[in-house]
């Protein structure tokens, strides 16, 4: 290109009036989302300029501040009816504020407030050379085993960057069910996957163990985020757009305006199918169904505890969130393709995180089949298709992930010389040398199975009843049977906590701090609460349960 044309291009571009418009964010609605992510910032520059006695207490304080800061704007939004009349599209079509957004990202926050407060644990080792531990590695960059390693545990060193890095994930699972394009879908995965993947690594305990966990997990999560990717891609150049609305138009048909560009391939239903496939196997694998759970285990049992109940229960409420609204609010057009789909994925989710559970003897082995099997009873309400359906589950998740950290919790406290005594022989006569704890590790084995007066029973009976009124009768036999052969398990480890012989080597049961007594008491309460009374938080959810679109 010549010099004058080059130049003719600039004073065009210069005398053109058309300017770029400025972005319209609506600042106030994005309140719960930006002050976390502001905190994890906080967090960052706390790591470089603190000392390191002051950075465990300051970072413990601003991220619980944050969170609960958070949560009261999550309530002052929902007082000002964003979650019913003054539903809407924010920051320029990214964001969906909706009841359902708001109900997820209350869930997150709570859930991470308790999640934190076992991360803060510092009580249940015994001192180490004078200092204070917790369940993370001294220092995450040294080789396990190392002089370096050595030198950092008497020194007392601990990673203090778990709580900016649990902020950021936070951070993402708050869009991820808040994201009304498959742009910001994307982004929100990998923001709050990649702080998880170094999460998982950090154990103070068994730390090959947890390498190889975070290791599994990057790998495999890399695999799900590239077929999200992909799907996207396919569905862009279906629709035309990355907007759910304008995509939710073209599958109806309803849209008049073609772009020239994509004109030949708008419209072309194997693009669409294979894309949305795609974006459901990426979204399958967060919630861990079948046959995209092959993670789970592992990483739940190589994680530190802590953290494998943040993610438990956290990362869960996400996914399902961004799932129901994918498939509520996007591919309600598709429905009698996707349905049959989700049907046997449901089936085989119940079945085999049900029926896998009893053989396992690791005591978090156990708990990760058991989540698979939950998501499989959380998939029934998804299928519904119908507004019961989508508060059934929004309650669900609500009541589960509660249960799940106050579990986890629970199983940091068993410990012998070697750390966490996670495998089940360990257990036996628990509840005669440590009554209390075996009785409140029971009431949340109780709630998993689904026993009545617990929130398990609620929630189940919840999703069970959408399913069942949304016409998939069938899958709630397929669901009761498999309750039915999950309780068996839970069951048996309560057996054997109460009527089993304590052996005299067995661990024993660490006096934990007020943090890790709260979390427990929470989870209790909650547990008990959302089983007595549950009509209040039923009608919440329900009221919850309508999408913007």
């Amino acid at each position: 290109m010549s010099a004058t044309a080059v130049h003719s291009l600039w004073t065009t571009a210069a005398g053109s009036t058309d300017k770029i418009p400025a972005p319209d964010i609506e600042y106030g609605q994005l309140a719960p989302i930006l002050i976390v992510v502001g905190a994890a910032v906080l967090g960052l520059l706390l790591e470089a300029f603190l000392p390191r006695r002051a950075r465990y207490q300051a970072q413990v304080t601003l991220t619980l501040v944050a969170l609960a800061a958070a949560f009261a704007s999550i309530i002052a939004l929902a007082q000002a009816g964003y979650g019913t009349s003054k539903m809407n599209i924010a920051a320029m079509g990214a964001i969906a504020i909706d009841g359902p957004t708001l109900f997820l990202q209350g869930t997150i926050l709570l859930a991470s407030v308790v999640a934190v407060l076992t991360f803060a644990e510092r009580r249940l080792d015994p001192e180490t050379h004078g200092n204070r531990i917790d369940s993370f590695a001294a220092q995450a960059a040294s080789v396990p085993g190392s002089d370096s390693e050595k030198a950092a545990v008497r020194a007392g060193f601990t990673t203090t960057e778990v709580y900016p890095l649990a902020l950021f994930a936070i951070a993402g699972m708050l869009v991820f069910p808040a994201a009304n394009d498959l742009l910001t879908l994307f982004i929100a995965l990998e923001v709050f996957s990649l702080p998880l993947y170094l999460l998982c690594a950090l154990a103070r305990r068994k730390r090959l163990l947890s390498q190889e966990a975070a290791v599994k997990y990057f790998l495999l999560g890399a695999f799900s985020s590239a077929f999200l990717l992909f799907g996207v891609a396919l569905l862009y150049g279906y629709a035309g757009s990355l907007s759910y609305a304008r995509i939710a138009d073209v599958v109806d048909g309803s849209v008049q305006t073609i772009d020239p560009v994509l004109a030949e391939t708008m419209g072309n239903d194997a693009l669409l199918l294979i894309g949305a496939a795609l974006i459901l196997m990426g979204l399958l694998f967060k919630v861990g169904a079948v046959p995209f759970h092959m993670w789970t285990p592992d990483v739940y049992q190589g994680a530190p505890t802590p953290v494998t109940g943040f993610m438990a229960a956290a990362t869960k409420v996400a996914a399902f969130g961004a799932l129901l609204r994918l498939l509520y609010v996007v591919l309600p057009g598709l429905r009698w393709d996707w349905r049959p789909v989700m049907w046997a994925v449901a089936i085989v989710t119940m079945l085999a995180g049900a029926i896998v559970a009893i053989t396992q003897t690791d005591i978090k082995r156990l708990l990760a089949y058991s989540s698979i099997a939950h998501a499989g009873f959380i998939l029934a309400g998804v299928i519904a298709v119908t507004p019961e359906g989508v508060s059934s589950v929004l309650f669900y998740l609500g009541a589960y992930s509660f249960v799940t950290i106050g579990a986890f919790a629970v199983v940091t406290l068993v410990r012998d010389a070697g750390g966490e005594a996670t495998h089940l022989s360990k257990w036996a006569g628990l509840g005669r040398r440590s009554p209390l704890v075996a009785a409140v590790f029971a009431v949340f084995l109780l709630a998993f199975a689904g026993i009545p007066l617990t929130s398990g029973f609620s929630g189940k009976f919840a999703v069970f009843k959408a399913a069942a009124e949304g016409g998939a009768g069938a899958l709630v036999v397929v669901g009761v049977i498999s309750s039915a052969i999950a309780a068996f398990f839970y069951i048996r480890v309560i057996v054997l906590m109460f009527f089993s012989e304590p052996k005299p080597d067995g661990p024993t049961v660490a006096v934990p701090s007020v943090m890790t007594k709260t979390a427990i008491a929470v989870g209790v309460a909650v547990t008990l609460v959302l089983g007595v009374a549950p009509q209040y938080f039923l009608d919440l959810a329900g009221q919850a349960g309508v999408f913007v679109r």
